[in-house]
C-alpha cells in the first residue's frame, strides 16, 4: 500500500512525476487558446454589429454555466479513478468553441459558443487542479500548484499577443475575416493540448475511485465551515479580481496621464511576467517564510503596489516598478490558496474544494467589478484600483486571522 501511495503521489515509484510535465503541456496549449479566443469574441460581435450591451451579455454568458456546473464537476473528479479523460474533454471543448465562433452567423450563436468556451475552461481547470491535488506529495503541493499557475500565466501572455498579431489593424466589419483565421488558430492550439493528454495516459497518476458504499460526499456548507477554506476562497477571489480590475482600468489611467497604449500594454506585460517569476520561485520562498505569511504579504503588498500606481503624476517608470512588485506578489498568492483549501478538506473532497475556489473566483469576477465601477464613477479610474486595494486589505486580514492553511 505504501508503494502504491508513493507512486500515486508522484514520489519515486511507478510513473514518477512525469505526469506533471505532460499536464503543463496541456495547460500552456489550452490557456493560450482560451486567451486568444476570449478577446476575439468581442471583436467577432463587433464585426456583426454588436453594441456595448450585446458584448456585455455575451461576456456574462461565458461565466454563466460555470457557476452552475463547477461543484458537480468537482464531485465527479473526486469520484473517478483516472481524470485524464476529463482533461481531454476540456481540451476538446476548448478546441470546438473557437470553431463554433468562427461559423456563428448571429450574436445569439456567438453567446452560445462563448458559453461552450467557458464550460471547456472550467472542465479543464477543475480536472487539471484535481490531478495535482491528488497526485502531488504534500510537500510538493505548493510547488506543483505554482508551476500550474505559471503555465496558466504563460497562456495569458501568449494568447493576446497572438491575437494582436493576427488581427493587425482591422476594424469594424473588416474584422470578420481576420477573426475567423485567428479562431481557427485558437482551435488548433487547443487541440495540441491532446498531446499532453496522451502523455498523461501513459504516465499519469492512478488512484482508486471512491467506493460506492463509502460515506456520502461532504456537503458544501460543511466544506465552507472547515478552517482555512473560506479564507482561502476570499483571498483567491480578491487576487484574481484585482488582476482583472488592473487590466481593465490601467489603460484608462494611462490615457489620462498621456501614456501611449503600447506603453500601457507593456506595463501589463511587466505585471504578468513578474507573476510568472514568483510562481517559479515559490518553493524557494516557502523555504524562508510560512505559507500564511506569504499569503498575507501577497494580498497586503499587492494592495500597496496598486495604490502606488494610482499616485497622481506618476510616470511609466514609477508605474512599471510598482507593477513589477505587485505582479510578483499577486503571483504568489493564487497557488498558495489552492494548497490552503486542499489541505483543509479530506482527501476525497479535494477536487470539490478546488471547484468551490473556481466558483468563488467567478462570483468575484462578477461582483467586484460592479463595486469598482461604482467607485470609478465617482472617483475616476483610480477609484477602481482603490476599491481593489480595500478588498485586498480585507483579504490579508482574513488570511492573517483565519485558521488552517
Amino acid at each position: 500500500m505504501t508503494r502504491q501511495v508513493a507512486a500515486v503521489r508522484g514520489e519515486p515509484g511507478r510513473g514518477g512525476a512525469g505526469w506533471l510535465w505532460w499536464l503543463m503541456v496541456c495547460v500552456v496549449c489550452t490557456q493560450t487558446a482560451l486567451n486568444l479566443a476570449r478577446p476575439l469574441i468581442s471583436y467577432r460581435a463587433i464585426s456583426l454589429g454588436g453594441d456595448a450591451l450585446a458584448i456585455g451579455l455575451i461576456t456574462a454568458a461565458y461565466a454563466l454555466l460555470s457557476l452552475v456546473v463547477a461543484v458537480p464537476l468537482g464531485r465527479l473528479t473526486d469520484r473517478v479513478a483516472r481524470m485524464g479523460w476529463i482533461v481531454a474533454a476540456g481540451c476538446l471543448l476548448l478546441a470546438a468553441a473557437p470553431l463554433l465562433l468562427a461559423v456563428a452567423p448571429s450574436l445569439g450563436l456567438i453567446a452560445a459558443a462563448g458559453t461552450v468556451l467557458g464550460f471547456g475552461h472550467i472542465v479543464f481547470m477543475i480536472a487539471g487542479q484535481g490531478i495535482i491535488a491528488r497526485a502531488s506529495p504534500e510537500r510538493h503541493l505548493d510547488r506543483n500548484f505554482g508551476w500550474f499557475t505559471a503555465a496558466t500565466s504563460v497562456g495569458q501572455m501568449a494568447g493576446p499577443l497572438i491575437a494582436g498579431l493576427l488581427l493587425g489593424n482591422a476594424r469594424g466589419a473588416a474584422l470578420h475575416g481576420p477573426t475567423t483565421e485567428a479562431l481557427v488558430v485558437a482551435a488548433v492550439i487547443a487541440a495540441c493540448g491532446l498531446a499532453g493528454v496522451a502523455g498523461l495516459a501513459r504516465s499519469g497518476p492512478r488512484t482508486p475511485a471512491r467506493e460506492r458504499d463509502s460515506a456520502p460526499p461532504m456537503p458544501v456548507g460543511v466544506l465552507l465551515r472547515r478552517p482555512g477554506v473560506s479564507a482561502g476562497l476570499f483571498v483567491s477571489l480578491a487576487l484574481l479580481s484585482s488582476v482583472d480590475l488592473l487590466t481593465a482600468y490601467l489603460p484608462l489611467i494611462a490615457e489620462q496621464r498621456g501614456i501611449a497604449p503600447s506603453v500601457a500594454g507593456l506595463l501589463l506585460g511587466v505585471r504578468a511576467g513578474f507573476s510568472i517569476l514568483s510562481r517559479l520561485l515559490l518553493s524557494r520562498l516557502l523555504d524562508r517564510w510560512s505559507r500564511r505569511a506569504l499569503v498575507v504579504a501577497s494580498a497586503l503588498g499587492a494592495a500597496g503596489a496598486l495604490a502606488a500606481v494610482t499616485v497622481p503624476f506618476s510616470g511609466p517608470w514609477t508605474m512599471g516598478a510598482a507593477l513589477a512588485v505587485g505582479g510578483f506578489l499577486l503571483g504568489v498568492g493564487q497557488p498558495l490558496t489552492m494548497t490552503m483549501v486542499v489541505r483543509a478538506v479530506p482527501d476525497d473532497a479535494r477536487s470539490t474544494a478546488l471547484a468551490l475556489r473556481l466558483w468563488a473566483n467567478r462570483i468575484g469576477q462578477v461582483a467586484l467589478p460592479a463595486g469598482a465601477g461604482v467607485a470609478a464613477a465617482s472617483l475616476g479610474a483610480a477609484g477602481a484600483l482603490w476599491f481593489a486595494c480595500g478588498v485586498l486589505t480585507l483579504a490579508a486580514g482574513a488570511a492573517r486571522t483565519g485558521r488552517g492553511g
